[in-house]
C-alpha cells in the first residue's frame, strides 16, 4: 500500500498537494541576478527593503541622469509567474525593466513580492500595494530612498505587469481609484496577458487563496463595472492572438470615458 507521503489529492497545473498535506510545485526554482550599472546604457540598478515582516522588496532602475534634479515618470512594475513562480530578480524582468527605464526614461520600481505556498495570496496583492504605497511616501521629497526623492516624477506614474503581476496591477489599480493614493497622479495601467478567471486555472487560483469569494472573487474575476472605478486615466491591454486568455481578455473589455 502507498504511503500517505506519496498518494496525491489534488493536481493543478502548476503544481500539486500531496494528502500529507506537502505542495510539490513543478518548477520550484528560478535565476535570480544581483543589480548592477549598466555601462552602455547607463541605466543603474540596486534593491531596497521596502519591509522586514513581512518580506517585501523591490528592485529600482534608474535611467541616465544628465542634470541636476532631473525628473522622470516612473512605472511600478509587477512580475508574472502565476502567483507561485518568479522573481522581480530574474534575469528575463532585470533585462526588461533595465531596458523600459533606458528607451523610455521613466523610473522602473519592480516589486519583490510574496509567493504561494510560503505565503499564499492575498499575500501577492498586499505586498504589491504596501509597495505602492512606500513608492507615494517619496512624493513629498522626503522617503527613505534618494533616487526617488531626487527623480521621481509623481504626476506622472504607471501601474503594470504581466499574466499573473497583470491581474495585481489591476487590483492596485483599483485600490488606487477606490482607497486613493495621495499626492500622487497615476496616467496609466498597462496590462499584458492579463491572468483572469474564466479558464481551467480558475480552481488553482482558489486554492491557493485560502480565503476567497468563491469563482466571481473580484480580484480573480473583476467585473465590468470596476474598469470605471479604476484610479489612472487610461488603461492598455496586450494578449498575443493564440494566448488561451485571449478570449476571456476581449470579452471583459469595455469602454472607460
Amino acid at each position: 500500500m502507498a504511503s500517505s507521503n506519496s498518494e496525491v489529492e489534488k493536481k493543478f497545473r502548476l503544481f500539486r498537494v500531496y494528502k500529507d498535506g506537502r505542495i510539490e510545485l513543478y518548477h520550484p526554482h528560478w535565476k535570480i541576478i544581483p543589480p548592477f550599472d549598466d555601462p552602455i546604457t547607463g541605466v543603474r540598478s540596486k534593491d531596497v527593503i521596502i519591509s522586514s515582516d513581512p518580506s517585501v522588496s523591490a528592485r529600482i532602475f534608474l535611467p541616465r541622469v544628465t542634470k541636476p534634479n532631473q525628473k522622470f515618470a516612473l512605472l511600478f512594475y509587477v512580475h508574472g509567474g502565476a502567483f507561485c513562480s518568479m522573481s522581480a530578480f530574474s534575469p528575463q524582468y532585470h533585462e526588461f525593466c533595465s531596458t523600459v527605464a533606458a528607451k523610455t526614461d521613466v523610473i522602473v520600481v519592480s516589486v519583490e513580492y510574496g509567493l504561494f505556498p510560503t505565503r499564499p495570496i492575498p499575500a501577492c496583492y498586499d505586498d504589491s500595494w504596501t509597495a505602492l504605497q512606500w513608492v507615494a511616501d517619496h512624493a513629498n521629497g522626503y522617503g527613505p530612498d534618494p533616487w526617488l526623492n531626487d527623480h521621481a516624477y509623481f504626476g506622472s506614474v504607471f501601474i503594470a505587469g504581466e499574466s499573473a503581476g497583470a491581474n495585481i496591477s489591476h487590483t492596485l489599480a483599483f485600490g488606487v481609484g477606490s482607497i486613493g493614493l495621495p499626492n500622487v497622479k497615476v496616467v496609466g495601467l498597462l496590462m499584458v496577458h492579463p491572468c483572469f478567471g474564466g479558464t481551467v486555472d480558475d480552481h488553482q487560483w482558489l486554492y491557493m487563496c485560502p480565503v476567497h469569494g468563491g469563482l466571481e472573487d473580484p480580484r480573480l474575476k473583476p467585473p465590468p463595472a470596476h474598469l470605471a472605478l479604476l484610479g489612472c486615466e487610461r488603461v492598455l491591454i496586450f494578449v498575443a492572438e493564440k494566448d488561451h486568455l485571449n478570449s476571456i481578455v476581449r470579452g471583459r473589455i469595455t469602454t472607460k470615458n
